[in-house]
């Protein structure tokens, strides 16, 4: 699970409400280094409850891969750069993996630098 580090390897799971939005989220995320990767799934649809009623709208799932220590930052940049009042975004611990790609997770992260 851990590598050289010891750090906690999480998933990050949310949505955005289009592709555009999506890609420059995970850009911007990149780009500090707060993720070591995205991956956006167009064509889904999103039925949820907002203001009394339920809402059915499509959406694009956005996937992204980071440690603990950039979590915080990450949340904090995700949630300046996404339209939605109450973007929904949550981490995931990944329990295990290949340890290459866990260690590259980590190494692509290794020198983030918030905004």
């Amino acid at each position: 699970m851990d590598t050289k580090n010891n750090k906690e390897h999480l998933m990050l799971y949310a949505t955005c409400p289009d592709m555009k939005t999506g890609k420059a989220i995970a850009r911007a995320l990149l780009d500090a280094r707060l993720v070591a990767c995205v991956n956006l799934l167009p064509g889904m649809t999103s039925l949820f409850r907002w203001d009394g009623e339920v809402q059915e709208e499509g959406e694009v799932a956005f996937i992204a891969k980071t440690t603990r220590p950039e979590i915080e930052a990450a949340k904090a940049l995700f949630a300046k750069q996404h339209p939605y009042d109450e973007p929904a975004l949550v981490a995931l611990p990944i329990v295990d993996g290949l340890p290459g790609f866990l260690s590259w997770i980590e190494t692509e992260t290794a020198d983030a630098v918030p905004d």
